[in-house]
């Protein structure tokens, strides 16, 4: 065999052992949770899963599914699970006391969450919205917040829009149905879907109302910071290149995406369209994005004056 054949095979075969993951020392367990299990925002967790990009860096997930963001803060702070992925607004609870720190800014502008509105209803633009009421999941939520926003930006002070908190979703859309209220704010993937079903008509789109936020961090409890901070570098390492990785193939990412959050492969196609611009490659946590955090914070009275957020996340733990 000629010699540049024989360096050519030496050559990959090194490079094969190089990319491989290294099985000989033991696996970082990590207990991850997702505040909900359905959204669209924590498919890199099961994608890089899949795809062996956790494995790649040494960790092993447990991972576990919440609902809500109030249920996760509990079960790391019981410590029942070691990093969460959850939204900016869930920093004010540091404020309160929840032992956890974010380590890296996950998603920033609120891309996630749109308003629909009915599709025969009398709202046809955001200026028809004056005095209709939206249905939101929580009165003090960050789909509460958003309504009040958009009426406070259009001039009409913040309450403006009439914001009815109706807990779930599906009640949400049974309450449209019966026209007890003019629109709702959900998840864009969710939207979508009804929009192909003829169950509304996606109004307004709240990444264009909010350029500076974050509207989801990832947490990790003081406890693993304090005793196992090389395990929160390796899940981020693995985090960020499964970023890149569902940027590179957006097949291989909606035909794992369409299982978890129930739509259908098209429907799906489309969230990665609207979504994948939102997610960081790098976690940095932006000032003016923190600095509207803050003032969510007092708007929803969560907390009384705005905190001093640098208290409240670390950027040690991120890919250099």
């Amino acid at each position: 065999m000629p010699i540049k054949h024989v360096y050519i095979r030496a050559l990959f075969a090194a490079l094969l052992v190089a990319a491989a993951p290294t099985f000989g020392a033991a696996a970082e367990m990590l207990r991850v949770g997702k505040s909900v299990p359905e959204a669209f925002s924590f498919v890199p967790l099961d994608v890089g899963m899949r795809v062996g990009l956790f494995r790649k860096y040494g960790v092993e997930i447990e991972a576990s599914s919440l609902s809500g963001g109030a249920r996760l803060q509990q079960a790391m702070a019981a410590d029942s699970i070691d990093i969460g992925l959850g939204s900016g607004p869930e920093m004010a609870t540091i404020q309160k006391g929840s032992p956890v720190k974010a380590v890296a800014a996950m998603a920033g502008a609120p891309r996630l969450l749109a308003l629909l509105v009915r599709p025969d209803g009398a709202v046809k633009s955001v200026a028809d919205l004056k005095g209709k009421k939206i249905g939101v999941t929580t009165v003090n939520s960050l789909t509460a917040w958003l309504v009040s926003e958009l009426s406070r930006q259009q001039g009409w002070g913040p309450n403006g829009i009439d914001v009815t908190p109706l807990g779930a979703t599906s009640g949400q859309f049974a309450a449209l149905k019966t026209g007890q209220i003019d629109g709702l704010v959900a998840d864009i993937a969710t939207l979508l879907q009804a929009e192909a079903n003829h169950s509304g008509k996606i109004l307004f789109r709240f990444g264009d109302l909010v350029k500076d936020f974050h509207i989801h961090v990832i947490f990790a409890t003081d406890k693993l910071i304090a005793t196992r901070p090389d395990a929160i570098r390796s899940f981020l390492e693995a985090w960020f290149e499964t970023i890149a990785f569902m940027r590179a193939d957006k097949a291989r990412t909606v035909d794992i995406a369409k299982d978890i959050i129930s739509v259908d492969p098209a429907i799906t196609a489309r969230t990665y369209d609207e979504l994948m611009p939102m997610f960081s490659s790098d976690g940095k946590f932006d000032p003016k994005a923190l600095a509207v955090l803050g003032r969510s914070f007092v708007d929803l009275k969560i907390l009384a004056a705005e905190p001093d957020m640098s208290k409240f996340y670390t950027e040690e733990f991120l890919p250099q």
